[in-house]
Parts: structure tokens; C-alpha cells; sequence
């Protein structure tokens, strides 16, 4: 993970933060969000994809930042806090999943485990509290769904690793100096 000058992480940190508000406005207003087939409330999108790859380009606390900008362009583009913070929470416990496993792992790909082992985690953790709390679905539906938003989880943690690696590995091939 490259941390470059200030300048370069500020300068690239906001272009990746933008793309995550492109992505959301994008992907709800064009209806190309997919829904899960099995739990259609949840929808497959591309926006943690900036998100992972300011982790791997300039390091944890971008990520950090990226994620809270997804935030705040859901709440302004639905007035929902909860569904924008579901989001946040969702790709925080990826990146951070990311970071841990790439400073404890000895294999390349420990952080694509602990990355989704970190979402799986922390999102049935969060909706074991926000089912019953918030949206009144009964706690033993709630448990239920867990096994759906599991995989939903690591499906969309699977999108949103792979392709922000892979396009962290196209910019380190291109550019060997600069994304080291």
C-alpha cells in the first residue's frame, strides 16, 4: 500500500471519495443496483469498490474517509441514516478486515479472507440489532435472515475486494513508482 506525499493521498483520496457519490447516483437512478434474489431489500452495487482501492493506494485512514463520504452522499440522496450508516458500517468492517489481514498475513490473499470474514461478521452482528430495533421484523425472523445476509455479504464483499485489488494491480503494473 503506497502512501505517497500528503498532497497525492488528499488529491486522491477526494477523486476516489467523488467516485463513490458517482457510483451511488449512478447505480440507484439508473435501477442498475440488482437486488439479491433470495432477500430483494438488499442490492448488489459497485460503490465500495473506490473505497477498497483508497485502502490499498494510500492506506487505511482514506479508506476511512471514502467510507464516511458513501455516507453522506446516501443521506443526501434519501434522507435515510439508517440505510447510509448499514453502509458505512458495511464497508468499514470490510477495510478494516483488509488491513488487519494484510499486516498479520504471510500470504497475498489473507486479506480477502479477513476482509469478508470482517463484513460477514460485524453486518450480522449490526442486523441482529437493526431488524428487531429498528425495522420491528421479530428477533426470530431476524436470526432467520442471517444466513441470506451472510451471503449477500460475502458476495458483495467478494465484488468489492476483488475489484478494487484489481484495479489496485493495474495501477501498480502501469505505474510500479507510484503505487508501491
Amino acid at each position: 500500500m503506497s502512501r505517497g506525499n500528503k498532497s497525492v493521498r488528499l488529491t486522491g483520496t477526494a477523486i476516489l471519495a467523488a467516485m463513490v457519490i458517482v457510483f451511488d447516483y449512478t447505480l440507484k437512478y439508473s435501477g442498475l443496483k440488482l437486488p439479491f434474489p433470495w432477500y430483494p431489500t438488499l442490492k448488489f452495487d459497485f460503490t465500495g469498490i473506490p473505497i477498497a482501492l483508497s485502502l490499498f493506494l494510500y492506506g487505511f485512514p482514506s479508506s476511512v474517509t471514502t467510507s464516511l463520504v458513501a455516507g453522506v452522499g446516501i443521506v443526501a440522496r434519501s434522507g435515510n441514516l439508517i440505510s447510509a450508516s448499514l453502509k458505512v458500517v458495511a464497508e468499514l468492517s470490510t477495510v478494516l478486515g483488509i488491513y488487519i489481514g494484510n499486516t498479520i498475513g504471510k500470504s497475498r490473499y489473507v486479506f480477502l479472507v479477513t476482509g469478508l470474514v470482517s463484513r460477514v461478521l460485524v453486518m450480522s452482528l449490526v442486523n441482529l440489532y437493526v431488524l428487531p430495533n429498528i425495522y420491528n421484523v421479530p428477533m426470530d425472523a431476524a436470526i432467520g435472515l442471517l444466513p441470506l445476509i451472510g451471503v449477500f455479504n460475502l458476495i458483495q464483499g467478494t465484488i468489492t475486494i476483488g475489484l478494487g485489488y484489481s484495479l489496485f494491480e493495474a495501477v501498480r503494473f502501469r505505474l510500479p513508482r507510484w503505487a508501491s
